[in-house]
Formats: structure tokens, sequence, C-alpha cells
């Protein structure tokens, strides 16, 4: 398939692609904003139906916690050829008011606003990339399924299920993150755990009887240092004590306190290691009287490059060579649904959206001159598998 060709059809597409843009930027979709969520997912079906897509819409699973948004997933079957997974989510981080104190602009040849990178831009450019597939009369392939997500930024509690049936009945698996802020694609992702670590100790008047208490933010304090020194004993490996709170006054000996902390690794072996050494660190407390429970609140696998993933890696920088555009593959400490999708068996490349950057942030931007050779280059990936 002439991926040229390709790239000429995506064109014709790029005004309709930033007005639909604008109008999901504009929408606040906060992960627990289930609405908001909602709308988007409203938007996804309405283009799958719009486009002879097959739909199922699948409401929240999530065990606990608040109800989330639906999971959206289209199917488009072809004349046979590989069975193709890719995947897109619909939620922010963003805050309830946030589309309407600063909404889709554009400035140059940038798109800015909550999400445009991360990543409505990415999940609109799923859609058309199918699109132009089908105006150029491209069939060789079994099955398109795109799962249009409402919880990623947590973790996917709810549609992580949904994803791991998929990619295990599916030949590849292409998520559509943006590209790196220097266009490189994704092969592989660390492993993430995220810890709860609860202290309690004995409550006791700091001036009266003070020795009569055990001290929950003082034994916090001791596993804070204790676990910080994990981080770098393995290559690649991060350890981050990012919440240390407890205690309820200063004349009160703290009977209770809490750690949460980010272990990840780039290898499944060393993140098991780093597991471990927290495990260990947790049941030696520093204070006789007092208790430690640890619980994971949330965990991914690692997402590593594995020979079938490399292949599409190699697919991937043969078509934007054939666009004219040099390409690369990258590491990245952050997970997404790849790392879902890799550990389920699906060989998985991330980072096929449009190149954007500052994720999470009031400057989140998304290249507009990107977007095209973007959907050809997801596109051309799937003619190739």
């Amino acid at each position: 398939m002439d991926v040229l060709a390709i790239r000429d059809l995506a064109a014709a597409h790029h005004e309709g692609y930033v007005a639909s843009l604008r109008a999901m930027v504009d929408i606040d979709s906060g992960t627990f904003n289930r609405a908001g969520v909602n709308r988007i997912a409203d938007l996804c079906e309405a283009r799958f139906r719009e486009h002879g897509w097959d739909v199922e819409r699948i409401g929240d699973v999530a065990a606990t916690g608040p109800e989330l948004g639906d999971t959206v997933v289209g199917t488009i079957r072809g004349a046979g050829g590989a069975r193709v997974l890719m995947i897109g989510h619909m939620d922010t981080v963003f805050d309830d008011g946030t589309a309407s104190e600063r909404p889709f602009s554009v400035r140059g040849d940038r798109a800015y606003g909550p999400g445009v990178s991360d990543m409505k831009g990415g999940l609109l450019s799923g859609f058309l990339a199918a699109d132009v597939l089908r105006e150029a009369r491209f069939d060789a392939f079994e099955r398109i399924t795109y799962v249009c997500n409402p919880d990623e930024e947590i973790g996917s509690p709810s549609s992580s299920e949904t994803i791991r049936r998929l990619a295990a009945g599916h030949d590849a698996a292409l998520v559509l993150e943006s590209g790196r802020s220097n266009g490189a694609i994704v092969s592989s992702r660390k492993g993430t755990i995220d810890y709860v670590i609860r202290i309690h100790g004995r409550a006791a008047h700091a001036g009266v009887e003070p020795d009569e208490g055990r001290s929950a933010v003082i034994e916090a304090a001791h596993k804070a240092i204790e676990i910080a020194d994990i981080h770098g004993r393995w290559p690649g490996v991060t350890c981050n004590v990012g919440v240390l709170r407890g205690g309820t006054r200063s004349n009160v000996v703290a009977e209770d306190a809490v750690l949460e902390v980010d272990l990840r690794a780039p290898e499944l072996t060393t993140l098991e290691e780093g597991r471990r050494a927290i495990e260990a660190v947790c049941a030696r407390p520093a204070t006789d009287g007092v208790t430690i429970s640890v619980s994971a609140k949330g965990s991914h696998e690692p997402m590593e490059k594995t020979p079938a993933s490399r292949r599409l890696v190699d697919a991937a920088v043969a078509v934007a060579g054939e666009l004219g555009f040099d390409l690369s593959d990258t590491a990245t400490g952050g997970a997404s649904d790849g790392n879902t999708t890799s550990t389920a068996g699906c060989p998985t490349l991330d980072g096929l959206g449009p190149v954007g950057g500052g994720a999470h942030s009031r400057d989140e931007w998304l290249d507009l001159e990107s977007v095209v050779p973007r959907i050809a280059l997801l596109a051309g990936v799937i003619t190739r598998l």
C-alpha cells in the first residue's frame, strides 16, 4: 500500500480533525467526571456508528470506588489478515471547570487545552487512520478493534479486563498515546506498583506520659528513609515516597501514619525485587509496639521490548522513512494500557498519536503539523501487519 497516497487522504481530513479536537477538548472529562467522560464516549460511539463499525458499550465494572464512565469498543472487519487492536483513552487528569477556564486554542503550529495530547489528539487519530484506510480500499485485515476507555489516568480499573481479554485475541496492539516531544514512539514502559503503607502506634499525652506512646509518625519517618534507599538499587528502578502524613496534634504522640509509595522498574524481575525489598522493610518496625500493614492499590507489569514488538518498531520506522521523516523508539517510566496488552502476550507499540508534550500541566500542547504524518504512520503500520 502506498503510504504517500494514505498521507494525501489524511491531509484532506486535517481541518475536520482540528474542529473535532476542539469539541472534545472543550468538554471536561476528568476520570471521576462520569457525565463528562460519557459525553466523549457519546462522540466516539457516534463516529463508530456513522462509519459502520460494530459497537459495544460497556458500563463501569470496577469493584470499588466512584462510578466511572463507559468503555466503547468498535470493530470493523476486513477480507482477512492481521487482527489489530487500537486503544485510546477518553479521560484526563483535570478538574471540572478547566475546559472553560482555558479552552482549546491554537497558537502557531500548536494546539493547547486540557487533554489535547493526553490523549484526545491520539483518540481522534485512531478514527481518522481507519477512515483513510477504508477510503484507500484497504481491507487486508481480519478485524480492527478500537477500545475507547474511560479510566486510563487511574490505571484502568474498569476497562483493563476488557483490554486484557481483547489483547489475547489480537496479533498486535497499537496504543495511541501522543508521540514524545521529539517524535519518538514508545517500545517499552516501566512496570509500576502503588503502595499504601499504614502504621499504627499508641497515642499518649506528649507532655504528661510521652514514654507511654508509640509514635506512628516517627516510625513512618524511619520507613520513608529506608524505602527511599531502594531507589536505584537495581538498574532503572525508581522508588518514591510521595506522601507521608500522620498525627492529629502537636501535643499527642501520633497513633497513626500513612506512607504512599510509587515503585517502578523496567523489567518484571527487578519490579519483584523492589516489591520484596519494600515488604522486608515494613516487616521490621524500628519501634516496639508499632504495627505496619502494606497494600498495593494498583499495579502494571512492565511493557518490555520483545522480538515481536521490535518487529512493530521496524515496521513503523520503515513507514516513516517512506513518508519522509526519521523515527526512533524509546523507553519511558510512565505506564499505559500498553502495559496491559503487552502482559497479555500481545505485541505492543505505543506513542503512535500526534506529537505532543506538557501532559498534565497548564501548558499541554499538540503539534498540529504532526497530525497528518502521524495518522499516515498509524494507517501505514496497519497495512504492514
